[in-house]
């Protein structure tokens, strides 16, 4: 095997037994070097946990909390820093910042504090000019504590700017005073290069509003829930102290407050970041290794501090954007663009719950939004990315952890096949979307020692082990974890068969064949009741069994048994994350779109439209607003618009877009609608507007490509091109 790296390993020398919660400050470590005339320079680097890389005296690029988290028993991420503006002929200088970032986590409750590859910051590099090793990391190099005194995933950011080393990272610094670093011992993982887009700022907000709390406390307003930090202008004298906490919530008197997360709170800091003045004018201060989840942001500083400008930073994943769809209602308008920011602010690296009190990758957040993520954004990358660690958790036995990374944590609790499923659900839409038959070569090992594994548990057929529908309404009516397990364990056979086809292990697509059809059969004779409903005859029941296609011959039955149940309930949300996803699509693929247009924006508890009724500016996490207010977990509704009242679907026999449906559903309630998507073949638009009692609508389809338009009571034709047509209601 190649070796990846040159370089040792190498931190400040500490190799002490850590307790949870114990993090160090950042070091800063630099390397002087010379070069000749060259055409191409490289940093290759690892900096575990977050790192900056600085080239004479310049950052190198604009990325942020670097490199993206992995499962680092595992693998470890390198980036390939491409320096060759930076570099010059001479003498030249690389320093590197290192932050604890998830590798040195700091919060004492999901475990990943006694996480075995826990250690303290190291890094690896080589310096690369025109291919030829130029410098590679080792004891030759010095390291100096710098002005970073704390840095934490949950517990903030400390900078005491009276520490900062002018020209650190310019190769005229003296740094004989700086002492040399250790050799330490690698990270479990094997270095892979980094393979999904970095995290940025991606957009800047400024205050909506600013409220005194007191002449010394100010509550900055930024309007929209969000991931990221305030980046401050300040001015004052040296030793003066700005304390700014965050916070997605406000009590009554105007300040923030965390209440809702303090069962999580172990470790007494949270989301808190200071900043300590080196009294020199005009000072800017944001951290760097870690983010927030917040809105509403408190400034705290002494008198003798002057405050002139609060700038909040949404960071997260740089990934283009991808769809976008329009239509006529407000209502939807408003959803569609919460869950875009619930999305954003849920992935900065990597899918998460939320951007505040976990910021876990649990699995069954990103298995219900990758269909969202994947219309909206450029994402195919970072799901790679998910689905590798996930992967990267299984055991021998197949079983997978419910959060990714893990430490040990999220096995025994959590895990099943509606939130495991993420390894399936990943694979199954970048193969629709994207074309990818590598990635499920890839992952087909993982997949089918998982469905092994499945088949050891499941009792008579039937998965009696996993969270069912998580955040109901009302606990006592959600429908039990057995019926939509199995129904997961039922999908995952089914598609394993298809993978299987497409890799050509016709033995294999057989057997996972029967294996779906034993399964159909064991859910029948478990859940199925002679006037055709399910388990508890609940809409989560319901739709279940016609959302994963199990139903029996009297599916029409259940579908209407399903729209009288959501009548009766004055189209109220009595469902949980999964019956989010099953029943808008489950109305509308039998006919009932207005209910599920209707369901999706309820103004009333519970309901979706009820948050926006409320003010939101992302998803929850319950329904009534207590606990998290920025969730993606309620988030299918931004994939039901594209492929709904939107009308497009990807095909699997047209894999990549190379042929798709344009199926709208003309909803009563809609006056016009419109959706743009950018496939692997280029520009996607379909638009409907309602004029005079008929239905304007065109479409455009990309060379490449050619669409299965379906329209109500029309047989479907193949179009290409572009086209204005009309549909007489």
């Amino acid at each position: 095997m190649e070796k990846v790296f040159c370089g040792l390993w190498i931190n400040e020398g500490k190799f002490m037994f850590k307790s949870p919660g114990s993090v160090s400050a950042a070091p800063c470590f630099r390397k002087t070097f010379d070069a000749g005339s060259f055409k191409r320079a490289v940093v290759r680097l690892c900096g575990l946990g977050w790192h900056e890389l600085y080239v004479n005296g310049q950052k190198a690029d604009d990325r942020v909390l670097a490199p993206n988290v992995t499962q680092y028993d595992k693998r470890v991420s390198y980036i390939d820093y491409d320096v060759s503006k930076l570099i010059r002929q001479g003498k030249n200088a690389v320093a590197v910042i290192l932050g604890n970032g998830w590798y040195n986590y700091d919060f004492a409750h999901w475990e990943l504090e006694k996480a075995p590859w826990r250690d303290w910051p190291k890094l690896c590099c080589d310096i690369l000019i025109d291919g030829r090793l130029a410098a590679r990391s080792d004891r030759s190099w010095k390291f100096h504590p710098g002005p970073v005194t704390y840095d934490a995933l949950h517990g903030g950011e400390s900078y005491d700017a009276r520490l900062e080393i002018p020209g650190f990272a310019s190769p005229g610094l003296d740094d004989s005073a700086w002492q040399n670093a250790a050799v330490c011992f690698p990270p479990p993982g094997i270095p892979v290069p980094e393979d999904s887009e970095p995290c940025k700022v991606m957009q800047e907000l400024l205050p909506v509003s600013v409220f005194e709390l007191n002449p010394l406390k100010h509550i900055y307003d930024f309007g929209k829930n969000i991931s990221g930090w305030c980046k401050i202008t300040v001015e004052g004298p040296a030793g003066a102290t700005v304390v700014l906490e965050y916070a997605e919530q406000l009590r009554q008197n105007g300040d923030i407050t965390n209440d809702e997360n303090g069962m999580y709170l172990k470790n007494g800091r949270f989301q808190k970041d200071t900043y300590t003045l080196k009294g020199d004018g005009i000072e800017v201060f944001q951290v760097r290794f870690t983010y927030h989840g917040f809105r509403y942001v408190s400034v705290y500083s002494t008198a003798a501090v002057k405050i002139h400008s609060a700038v909040a930073q949404f960071v997260h994943t740089a990934f283009a954007s991808a769809g976008e769809f329009v239509s006529s209602d407000e209502t939807l308008t408003a959803l569609q663009a919460m869950t875009r920011q619930s999305y954003c602010s849920n992935f900065v690296g990597i899918p998460t719950d939320c951007p505040h009190r976990e910021k876990n990758g649990w699995t069954g957040d990103a298995n219900l939004a990758c269909r969202t993520g994947l219309w909206n954004f450029k994402a195919e990358n970072a799901y790679r990315h998910f689905v590798r660690m996930l992967a990267d958790t299984q055991r021998p036995s197949g079983q997978l952890s419910c959060i990714t990374p893990t430490g040990g944590w999220g096995f025994n609790w959590g895990s099943g096949p509606a939130w495991d499923s993420m390894l399936f659900e990943g694979v199954e839409q970048l193969w629709l979307f994207c074309g990818d038959t590598a990635f499920i070569e890839e992952m087909y090992e993982p997949m089918s020692r998982y469905l092994d594994y499945c088949s050891g548990m499941a009792e008579d057929g039937i998965a009696r082990f996993g969270l069912g529908d998580w955040c109901h309404w009302d606990d006592r009516r959600a429908e039990s974890a057995e019926l939509t397990s199995t129904g997961y364990y039922y999908a995952d056979a089914l598609r394993m068969s298809t993978f299987a086809g497409i890799l050509g292990k016709t033995a294999d697509a057989a057997a996972y064949r029967e294996l779906a059809g034993s399964i159909r059969q064991s859910f029948l004779r478990e859940f199925h009741h002679s006037d055709g409903s399910y388990g508890k005859n609940v809409m989560t029941s319901l739709a279940a069994p016609l959302f994963f296609g199990l139903a029996g011959e009297d599916a029409a039955v259940t579908a209407r048994l399903l729209t009288e149940t959501v009548r009766a309930n004055d189209h109220k949300a009595d469902f949980g994350i999964l019956g989010a996803k099953f029943i808008p699509r489950v109305l509308a693929d039998y006919g009932y779109a207005d209910d599920a247009f209707k369901v999706i924006t309820q103004p009333e508890c519970p309901g979706w439209g009820y948050w926006v009724r409320k003010g939101a500016t992302t998803l929850w996490e319950h329904w009534d607003g207590v606990y998290s207010q920025n969730h993606i977990m309620f988030g299918d509704i931004s994939a039901w618009m594209f492929e709904y009242p939107g009308g497009l679907r990807p095909r699997p026999d047209g894999a990549g877009f190379k042929k798709f449906d344009i199926k709208p559903h003309f909803i009563s309630g809609l006056k016009q609608c419109k959706v743009q998507y950018s496939a692997p073949t280029g520009e996607i638009c379909f638009e409907w507007k309602r004029s005079g009692g008929k239905i304007k609508y065109s479409y455009s389809v990309p060379a490449g490509s050619s669409a299965v338009l379906a329209l109500p009571g029309k047989e479907p034709e193949t179009v290409t091109g572009k086209d204005h047509r009309f549909w007489e209601e």
